[in-house]
């Protein structure tokens, strides 16, 4: 029985999608053979034209003008760069801009370059110009853009009297006199204000005075000092003496050689005599940013958004201080909170040095914060920022809950305001008059810890 296969599919080929023809390009391709150093030959080429070596006549011309140690130096210059490589990875430009020659402009060529005008030196006298100085500057400033006579040029009613009466006090002028002058005197106004008005009529506006352009370059570039606004070749600022007159011997020198250079800006000087630390015990602090918001005062001029941060530190031997502090910008907000908390430290009763006394209960506003004594190798079973303030006062076993609100804020505050306010064992037995004995000390005979 012949079994017949069918016949298999054929994909006919050709294009799917009408379109135009692939263009030809309109310029031919241009081999980089033809664009040259492309072979060895063509790069030995344009190496020995533009980078030839030194002859031997040059090299003992330069011997007349350098020491042996110099011309070893350019020798050795020499064989260090291969002019190959020069041409193969230097790009030397070839813009209609290019200079006919190679120059690193070290130095002024005179023929080529424009000669350098150098300006004369800063008046090493220049001293900052008082109100007076300073308003006799703008007024001079001011007259390069006046327009009409100057003020004070204008003649006055005594110019149009006789000769013989011009010293003559006006008062015993006689009335002839006075009224022939001030006839004269009114013709004359009328003909200035005539002159002005004919001025006035072809007055352009960039005449008027000075342009803002004028009092922005005035305002930006004007000097302050007494040297007559001369310039100079620098654009930094003239250097201070060394020892200024009149402020010699008053400078307030932030370091102290005893910090070691641990302290160069003075951020710990005050707190060094504040708190009597060093700066390197300061450093060696238990410090950490417990709390962190972003708060806005509503002004007249819209919201003005500040840093909030609180800081805890301690030195990890029954010392804790907190330290709250605002700015607009976080760094400065977080200096100032780390400042203020060493500089409130407090030492912080502990018992065993471990743990505190007794149980003692806090509250800031909403916040409750319970906190209780645990026996030895209990741990700190307390939230993560009672736990840091804990560290850093060196309590290591504590039990502490908070059952109302867990504002961080006053979670805080409410936790350092317990570990400062424990029960004092001593005060007790002074009011109940009677001696208070520790059974667990007298029980293991001192070793508890």
């Amino acid at each position: 029985m012949s079994v017949a296969r069918p016949a298999a599919r054929r994909l006919i080929s050709g294009r799917l999608a009408s379109g135009p023809a692939r263009r030809r390009p309109r310029f031919a391709n241009v081999r980089a053979a033809d664009m040259g150093l492309m072979d060895e030959s063509q790069i030995d080429k344009f190496t020995k034209e533009k980078f030839p070596q030194y002859t031997k006549e040059e090299i003992e011309q330069l011997r007349t003008r350098y020491s042996p140690e110099q011309i070893a130096a350019l020798e050795a210059g020499e064989a260090a760069i291969n002019p190959r490589d020069l041409t193969v990875q230097g790009r030397l430009r070839s813009d209609p801009y290019a200079l006919p020659y190679i120059d690193d402009f070290a130095e002024n060529q005179p023929i080529v370059d424009k000669r350098a005008r150098n300006k004369e030196a800063p008046d090493p006298n220049a001293r900052f110009m008082n109100l007076d100085e300073f308003t006799e500057d703008l007024i001079n400033w001011a007259d390069k853009f006046q327009q009409g006579d100057v003020t004070g040029t204008l003649k006055t009613l005594v110019d149009f009297v006789p000769d013989e009466f011009k010293k003559v006090p006006e008062g015993r002028w006689t009335k002839e006199v006075r009224d022939d002058a001030q006839r004269a005197f009114q013709r004359y106004l009328e003909g200035e204000v005539n002159k002005q008005a004919k001025k006035n009529e072809g007055f352009l506006e960039s005449e008027s005075g000075p342009t803002d352009a004028d009092v922005l370059q005035y305002i930006l570039e004007r000097s302050a000092m007494t040297d007559g606004n001369r310039t100079t070749n620098s654009s930094l600022a003239p250097a201070l003496p060394s020892k200024v007159p009149g402020v010699a011997g008053l400078y307030k020198n932030a370091i102290d050689p005893e910090d070691g250079g641990m302290d160069d800006i003075g951020i710990y000087q005050d707190l060094k005599k504040r708190t009597g630390l060093t700066v390197r015990a300061i450093l060696n602090l238990h410090n950490k940013c417990l709390v962190r918001r972003w708060v806005s005062n509503q002004t007249r001029l819209g919201k003005v958004g500040k840093t909030s941060i609180v800081w805890v530190a301690g030195n990890g031997d029954g010392w804790l201080g907190i330290g709250e502090a605002k700015s607009t910008e976080p760094t400065i907000a977080a200096l100032k909170a780390r400042l203020l908390a060493i500089r409130n430290m407090r030492p912080i009763r502990r018992y065993e040095n471990r743990t505190i006394y007794g149980s003692v209960t806090s509250k800031v506003s909403g916040t409750v914060v319970k906190m209780s004594a645990r026996p030895p190798g209990f741990g700190l079973r307390v939230s993560h920022r009672i736990f840091e303030m804990c560290r850093a006062a060196g309590i290591s076993d504590l039990a502490a809950s908070i059952p109302r609100s867990r504002n961080p804020m006053n979670s805080v505050k409410a936790a350092y305001h317990a570990l400062c306010n424990q029960p004092n064992p001593d005060e007790i037995a002074i009011g109940r008059g009677k001696k208070l004995v520790d059974v667990r000390k007298v029980y293991y005979g001192g070793a508890v810890h």
